[in-house]
């Protein structure tokens, strides 16, 4: 009776931490036309996009030089809220971030999502495992943006 009582105790005690586990950290991220406002510092270059093409048009001139001065997002292992707001653009957007690189999208975990229209947010819970990411807007499209766990 002893053996029972201490082993309904410990699956007790190991439920009762699993509840206690760290909740989710929540990462906010405001798309606008043809970019993610906090993965370039903030700013919004003004761009008007009324159809993806816009955006492919609008990143295949400057694309490259806000990529390279955009900042990586760098984050710990574990449980994440990518909290993704459509503040102004006029068709639906979505959210996918995966591996940066074939292989480690077959590796990494990943989290996507559309139906994003003008105004609305929506979460995309993930937990992240180290490696090195990129996350972007395939609908707005946006650049792929760097995240790197570790």
């Amino acid at each position: 009776m002893r053996i029972l009582t201490a082993l309904l105790t410990v699956v007790a005690l190991a439920a009762l931490l699993a509840l206690r586990a760290a909740p989710a950290t929540v990462i906010e991220l405001t798309q606008v036309a043809c970019q993610f406002l906090e993965s370039e510092q903030g700013v919004d270059h003004g761009y008007t996009t009324s159809s993806s093409k816009d955006c492919e048009a609008i990143n295949a001139r400057t694309g490259e030089v806000r990529l390279a001065k955009a900042e990586t997002l760098e984050l710990k292992p574990g449980k994440y809220i990518f909290r993704v707001s459509n503040r102004d653009v006029p068709y639906d957007l979505g959210f996918w971030l995966r591996g940066a690189t074939l292989l480690s999208r077959a590796t990494l975990p990943s989290v996507s999502g559309g139906g994003l229209a003008m105004g609305q947010t929506k979460d995309y819970e993930v937990e992240l495992k180290p490696g090195e990411y990129v996350y972007s807007c395939p609908l707005n499209p946006t650049p792929d943006y760097p995240l790197v766990v570790k």
